[in-house]
């Protein structure tokens, strides 16, 4: 039912504004017969509004991948370089954490462990809303950063970076059988920003899958029973993120998409000085304005990394 929501709301759309261009196209001809510029002139500013909608329209379409509906998880992981990447990853939560507000997604803070002195060591977030990870899935990467460091009394240009990894919350229908004999299960004391909230039991949990390597852990309840159960959800969904992985490169017959959650392999730079540019390396897609980019502004990049990735997959 939800497929079939969605295939009719896309259809709806492609209608709308199939019939929209047809009528302005009319009302342009009798604009330009009567010499009317201020009508010419509106029409227009709707035909460049028209335009847009298309445009989101075709993103839509493109997100039509096996769990593109589903919720998702984020985790953000700043890489070498102590207080600076520590704040590079708290800038980039935040600016997924925009994003999802502008897009009306309701997010639910999963873990969060806060830097010595500045920004986190690593967060994770759950991204519930129709299509969520369809969206999130090509921000999978390593995202760099260049600018003054402000923790560096020279006023020196640092270089920082921080790895993002997205993968689709998994629900009843999918199953994925993971061996307890596969997994480390650790406990430790959970802690918020500043020491605060701090609990007096170990209630966190980290699950580490041996054959994989995946971690996973959480934090944000009380109970470690809950925080359990959260941290398995967490695993079965990384997993089956990690064999619709497998599923796209075998699809591709190709080796270049085996890089593209690689810890260095960059998918996009964010430069503050000594110009002002943001560049995803995949699709040269750039804005000059990456203050609005690091508000939440991420639309036209997410939408050309989506139409390259269905252009590798063809």
């Amino acid at each position: 039912m939800q497929e079939r929501t969605s295939l009719e709301n896309q259809i709806r759309a492609i209608t709308e504004i199939a019939t929209e261009r047809d009528d302005l196209s009319e009302l342009a001809v009798i604009a330009a017969d009567e010499g009317d510029q201020a009508a010419a002139d509106e029409i227009a500013i709707l035909m460049k509004e028209l335009a847009e909608r298309a445009h989101a329209a075709e993103t839509e379409a493109l997100l039509s991948g096996e769990a593109d509906a589903n919720d998702c998880y984020l985790e953000i992981h700043p890489g070498q370089g102590g207080t600076e990447s520590n704040d590079w990853a708290a800038m980039l939560l935040r600016m997924y954490l925009r994003w999802c507000d502008k897009r009306g997604y309701n997010v639910e803070m999963i873990e969060q462990q806060s830097g010595e002195q500045a920004g986190v060591k690593s967060a994770t977030i759950k991204v519930s809303g129709f299509n969520a990870y369809g969206w999130l899935k090509t921000e999978s990467g390593v995202h760099r950063l260049v600018r003054i460091s402000p923790f560096d009394s020279n006023a020196r240009r640092h270089t920082s970076f921080a790895s993002v990894w997205v993968y689709p919350v998994i629900d009843d229908a999918i199953e994925v059988d993971v061996s307890e004999n596969d997994v480390r299960i650790d406990t430790f004391r959970a802690s918020g920003a500043g020491g605060q909230h701090v609990n007096t039991t170990d209630s966190a949990v980290r699950i580490t899958h041996i054959p994989t390597g995946i971690v996973v852990q959480c934090q944000n309840e009380r109970s470690q029973h809950k925080n359990r159960a959260t941290a398995w959800n967490m695993l079965r969904a990384r997993l089956y993120e990690v064999e619709l992985q497998k599923r796209e490169e075998a699809a591709q017959a190709t080796e270049t998409a085996k890089t593209d959650i690689g810890w260095w392999h960059q998918i996009r730079s964010y430069v503050l000085q000594p110009y002002q540019l943001v560049k995803d390396l995949r699709t040269n897609v750039e804005s000059s304005s990456p203050d609005d980019v690091l508000d939440g502004a991420l639309d036209e990049f997410m939408g050309a990394a989506l139409a390259h990735r269905v252009t590798s997959n063809d």
